[in-house]
């Protein structure tokens, strides 16, 4: 079975629970596998990193690390809100991601095989 998810790589989302709820990023990179998702800026975790080789320096380091997609909620471009996501078939047959608040279309989904 197809892990498939309500954002995408470059989406603006909404943290709805845990120690940044409140806090808008946006999306850097989806893991569907694990149903999870790294947002820019949130979920901050401090690495240790070893030098590899003679020029790189190690020490501590701050990424982001990987948070449940469950619970993010896709900003809308439009009405600037988070929203829910729908799906809509358009006229010429391709489908397309929809803002359930403002109605407005999000984007154009590319794989139609669903």
């Amino acid at each position: 079975m197809k892990n498939k998810l309500h954002v995408k790589k470059g989406d603006n989302v909404y943290v709805l629970s845990g120690k940044d709820r409140g806090k808008k990023g946006k999306v850097l990179d989806v893991i569907p596998s694990k149903r999870m998702v790294i947002v820019e800026g949130i979920n901050m975790v401090t690495r240790h990193v070893k030098p590899r080789n003679q020029y790189q320096q190690g020490g501590l380091v701050n990424q982001e690390a990987p948070i449940y997609v469950d619970k993010v909620m896709l900003v809308c471009d439009k009405c600037g809100a988070p929203t829910k996501v729908g799906k809509k078939y358009l006229e010429n047959g391709s489908k397309a991601r929809v803002c359930k608040k403002c109605g407005e279309i999000i984007d154009i989904v590319k794989d139609t095989t669903d």
